[in-house]
This record gives structure tokens, C-alpha cells and sequence, in this order.
């Protein structure tokens, strides 16, 4: 039988650190919600369900896939499509190749709510996070949040495609 491991408490440095990130964890979220809410009474979660939705082929994905891309459960993931749905901005329907699954397809009008509400995020982002720091960490952040999802899962996090060459 092995002996479970002697707990580590947290202190010093560590500490510091880990209270540092969980401040950020807490108070991101709503910052990149509020401008979304104000002007399009959209939030930054639904808004990642446009994004995927805008960036997949025929603008539709399995509900499943949608729910995997946004690190969500399919109950959660399903209240935002259903207030996306309620205005006008995506829409369900039976999967032609498998009738059991569900896909989620972007609509016109969700299409150019995604449009309008992306400079607006898109600075938010700037703003919030980017610009207050140096290339060289912002490429130590991009290192340090893929290790931190490596720890969480194994398969790691969606990854924004490739720009055409």
C-alpha cells in the first residue's frame, strides 16, 4: 500500500503566485464579459460559441465537438445555444449524417453580431491582457498557460487554425 503524499502548504513565493493567478481568474472573466453585455448582450462565453461556430466548416459543428472546443458541459453548453437561438444568432438541428447528434449552425444574424462584436473584443483582449506586457512575455505566458493545460488535460486546448499560406 502506498503512503499518500505528505500534503505541501502553500507559502512564500508560492503563495504569492498562486494568489496573483486566482486574482486574474476571477476578475478576467467578467472584464471580458462587460463591454460584450453592454453592447451586444453577449457574453465572453457565448461569444467563444460564435467564434468556433464562424471558424468551422459550413459555420456548424456537433454539439459534442462545440462542447469539447469550448471546455464545457453539454447542459451548460446548451443554455448558451439556446439563449443564442432564442435571438436569432444560431440554430439547432438533427445531424444529416448520424440523426442522433446535434448540430449547431451560425445564422446571418449571429454572423454579423460575431462580426460587429469582434474589434470590440478583440481590443478588450488587447487592453485586459496583451498589451500590458513585453513579446517576450507575452511568449512566456503562451508557454506557461499550455503547461498549466497539459497539467489540467492531457489532450491540451483548442488552438486557433493556421493562417492560410
Amino acid at each position: 500500500m502506498q503512503t499518500p503524499p505528505t500534503p505541501r502548504a502553500l507559502e512564500g513565493s508560492d503563495l504569492e503566485t498562486w494568489a496573483s493567478l486566482a486574482t486574474v481568474l476571477e476578475w478576467l472573466p467578467p472584464a471580458l464579459d462587460e463591454p460584450l453585455e453592454k453592447a451586444f448582450d453577449l457574453t465572453h462565453f457565448e461569444y467563444g460559441i460564435l467564434y468556433a461556430l464562424a471558424g468551422a466548416d459550413h459555420q456548424s459543428l456537433r454539439i459534442g465537438v462545440l462542447a469539447g472546443y469550448a471546455r464545457s458541459s453539454i447542459s451548460r453548453l446548451s443554455r448558451a445555444v439556446t439563449r443564442l437561438e432564442s435571438r436569432g444568432w444560431a440554430k439547432r438541428s438533427r445531424d444529416p449524417l448520424d440523426g442522433r447528434s446535434i448540430v449547431v449552425a451560425l445564422t446571418d444574424e449571429g454572423r454579423d453580431v460575431f462580426a460587429r462584436a469582434t474589434p470590440s473584443h478583440e481590443e478588450n483582449v488587447h487592453r485586459l491582457v496583451l498589451d500590458a506586457l513585453t513579446a517576450a512575455q507575452k511568449r512566456q505566458l503562451l508557454e506557461i498557460t499550455r503547461r498549466i493545460q497539459r497539467s489540467l488535460r492531457e489532450e491540451g486546448s483548442w488552438r486557433p487554425p493556421a493562417p492560410p499560406s
